[in-house]
C-alpha cells in the first residue's frame, strides 16, 4: 500500500445557522490547517497515489471564499471535510484545524 499526505493552509468566511446563542451564527473567519491523507495499492501511469498539485487545486477552491456561497449544507469543519474526502481521487481521510485547539477529522470507513 502506498500513502500520501498533503498539507495546505487557506483561508475561509462562513457563518453558521445554529438552533442555540454561539458566536458562529455571526459571519467569521478562520485560517485553516487542512491535511489530506490518499492511499493506493497500485500506483498510477506517472507513479503516484494522486498529483499532489491536483489535491492542492481541489483543497484551494476553498481559499479566501465564503463557505456559505459554494456548499448548500452546514459549513461545519467536519461537513466540508467529509466534502473535501470525497472530491480527491484516493483520499480516504481529512484533518481540517479551523484554529488553534479545533480540529475536526473525517475517515472514509474501511471496507
Amino acid at each position: 500500500m502506498y500513502y500520501v499526505r498533503k498539507r495546505i493552509e487557506i483561508s475561509y468566511a462562513h457563518q453558521l445557522h445554529l438552533p442555540y446563542e454561539s458566536k458562529c451564527n455571526r459571519p467569521h473567519g478562520h485560517n485553516a490547517i487542512i491535511e489530506v491523507y490518499c492511499k493506493a495499492e497500485q500506483l498510477n501511469e506517472n507513479g503516484m497515489v494522486v498529483d499532489f498539485s491536483e489535491i492542492k487545486r481541489i483543497v484551494k477552491q476553498l481559499d479566501h471564499r465564503n463557505l456559505n456561497e459554494i456548499f448548500n449544507f452546514p459549513t461545519t469543519a467536519e461537513n466540508v471535510a467529509q466534502w473535501l474526502c470525497q472530491q480527491i481521487p484516493s483520499c480516504y481521510k481529512i484533518s481540517f484545524q479551523e484554529s488553534d485547539g479545533n480540529l475536526a477529522i473525517y475517515e472514509k470507513e474501511r471496507l
